[in-house]
């Protein structure tokens, strides 16, 4: 890819037929990840390093605020199973969303995997390296942890705050790759 001194740039949005990903205001999408087909991204989020958002068979919707961090992939069946993610939600390193919904201000430790038809409500939390399966509902204000996950305990007051401080990390991070990023010169 040839990009000047300075200027941005960013990974892959793909048209799928006629469908197509839409980006809001402020987005930031890190070289290497794709979006493809009927996925949509709210204000201020962030799509990091080789994620894959694939909407070919249904749709993917992102809000505003909501980081996806690097290597996580997401993708959806046909029928009901869409996946939907709210506003100033933390998806870690290496996740796996298929199908599924997650709720205003949620985590997904890092390598977690959550299945279709399976939710996290608001301020809900799924442990590092957790399996959330098909059709099971982490409440506001747990944490669920294990493969498969089950309920570990209610979430403290400081666990909320340092979730919804980690989103909002995310919308200045990206802001600053976003202006800093660059390719290298050759010597």
């Amino acid at each position: 890819m040839d990009v000047e001194p300075g200027e941005a740039f960013t990974g892959r949005i793909l048209a799928f037929g006629a469908l197509r990903p839409r980006l809001g205001e402020g987005v930031w999408v890190a070289p290497g990840a794709i979006l493809i087909g009927d996925v949509s991204v709210g204000n201020g989020s962030s799509i990091w390093f080789n994620c894959v958002l694939r909407g070919d068979v249904n749709s993917i919707s992102i809000g505003r605020g909501s980081n996806i961090q690097d290597g996580s992939i997401i993708h959806v069946d046909p029928g009901p199973l869409f996946t939907r993610i709210g506003d100033d939600v933390t998806v870690g390193h290496g996740c796996t969303l298929h199908g599924c919904k997650l709720g205003d201000r949620v985590l997904v430790g890092m390598g977690a995997t959550v299945l279709n038809d399976a939710t996290i409500e608001p301020d809900g939390m799924l442990a590092a390296g957790a399996l959330l399966t098909s059709g099971k509902t982490i409440r506001s204000g747990e944490l669920w942890a294990g493969a498969p996950a089950k309920f570990s305990r209610n979430l403290r007051e400081q666990e909320l705050l340092e979730t919804r401080r980690n989103a909002e990390h995310y919308v200045r991070n990206a802001m600053r790759f976003h202006s800093l990023l660059r390719p290298a010169q050759e010597s």
